[in-house]
């Protein structure tokens, strides 16, 4: 509870000032209050909450208990790149499970990820794939007694790849984990900026396991909607916008499996040739297959 005095008039009354929350209070809070834990090129974590950053951007590294996670990596499209002085809008397409289009999603670029021309080497920059990996995880902060939980977003790039010593990417840090017998719910993680990376990537390393008061907040906090909510909604959802995006268009993908420029004729009429005396030999089988090839 606040020690904030925000009664215009302070009299006594009987119900205390530090009972807990009403069941009504919660309820509203959790349809209009979203917290995300964002990053930054300068290598900060802010919290956002409503769209709106509360205290001092945090430099270098933060200390989270995660709650809770998808089984399967996401995928999320934008048609533009992200310019911070244009106005935000939602993504393009995306999916939670990276299997197909989410049902919000206005503008689908396929029926399923797999297929889906933006899935395709060079459709995006740098000869990548316009259509990204992201892990989206719900997190507790180390320290903060309030329970509140904020969504935090994984790009691809912290992803994936090997670690070193007990500091990983973030699907190798799982398995490392778990193969030491490890939750990632039952462990505080450090996340750190790569300081000798070339872009912005992040680091995952465990700290120590979590306390019995820490062990009641994650209870806690995974029983709360909004725990399982920001591992499916993407940070322009957790911050309201409603903006659509303009639709992509759509351009003609060749596979590497299917010819280019093949070009289809219309079948010609064959002349009838006049019947030939049958062969007294008997043609063997790689004769009869070789003369299937010259007639066609």
């Amino acid at each position: 509870m606040s020690n904030l005095t925000i009664f215009k008039q302070q009299t006594a009354v009987a119900v205390s000032g530090n009972r807990e929350l009403s069941d009504l209070a919660k309820s509203l809070a959790t349809a209009t209050t979203s917290r995300r834990i964002q990053t930054n090129t300068n290598g900060t974590f802010k919290r956002i909450v409503n769209g709106e950053q509360i205290g001092n951007a945090i430099r270098g590294e933060i200390n989270v208990i995660i709650v809770g996670a998808l089984p399967k990596v996401s995928r999320i499209y934008y048609k533009d790149k992200f310019d911070p002085s244009k106005e935000a809008t939602l993504p393009n397409c995306w999916s939670n499970l990276g299997d197909k289009p989410e049902a919000a999603s206005a503008d689908k670029q396929h029926s399923n990820c797999a297929d889906c021309p933006r899935n395709i080497k060079g459709s995006g920059e740098n000869g990548g794939k316009a259509c990204r990996y992201q892990r989206r995880i719900s997190v507790l902060v180390e320290g903060d007694t309030s329970g509140d939980v904020y969504q935090f977003n994984i790009p691809a790039k912290s992803l994936f790849g090997k670690g070193t010593g007990n500091v990983h990417p973030f699907e190798s840090y799982v398995k490392f984990l778990v193969a030491n017998g490890e939750s990632p719910d039952n462990v505080v993680t450090n996340i750190s900026y790569d300081l000798n990376a070339d872009s912005m990537e992040l680091l995952f390393t465990p700290l120590r396991n979590i306390s019995d008061e820490e062990y009641e907040q994650v209870k806690d906090a995974q029983s709360k909607p909004e725990t399982k909510t920001y591992t499916m909604i993407t940070v322009a959802q957790a911050d309201g916008v409603k903006k659509q995006p303009a639709a992509a268009v759509q351009k003609a993908v060749v596979r590497s499996d299917e010819p280019e420029d093949e070009v289809v004729e219309e079948p010609v009429k064959r002349q009838v040739k006049k019947a030939e005396p049958a062969p007294k030999d008997k043609s063997s089988l790689a004769d009869v297959i070789s003369q299937w090839s010259e007639d066609e």
